[in-house]
């Protein structure tokens, strides 16, 4: 049985507020799962803030 959108959205609002899902069908479980790997997996990655400058630009010739 496929997961219902009011379900797919309250499991997805547990797993983003670290809630505890409190449901014991697989199909939920492995939802919220997935949903909290994405979460971890985000929070692991490094990212750099600002703008890049390339330093390796040609001059420019004005006319």
């Amino acid at each position: 049985m496929p997961l219902s959108p009011y379900k797919i959205h309250k499991i997805y609002l547990a797993a983003t507020m670290n809630f505890a899902l409190g449901s014991d069908y697989q199909e939920e479980i492995d939802y919220y799962n997935k949903i909290r790997k994405d979460i971890d997996n985000m929070k692991n990655e490094s990212f750099k803030k600002g703008i890049a400058f390339n330093w390796d630009l040609p001059k420019r010739v004005d006319k």
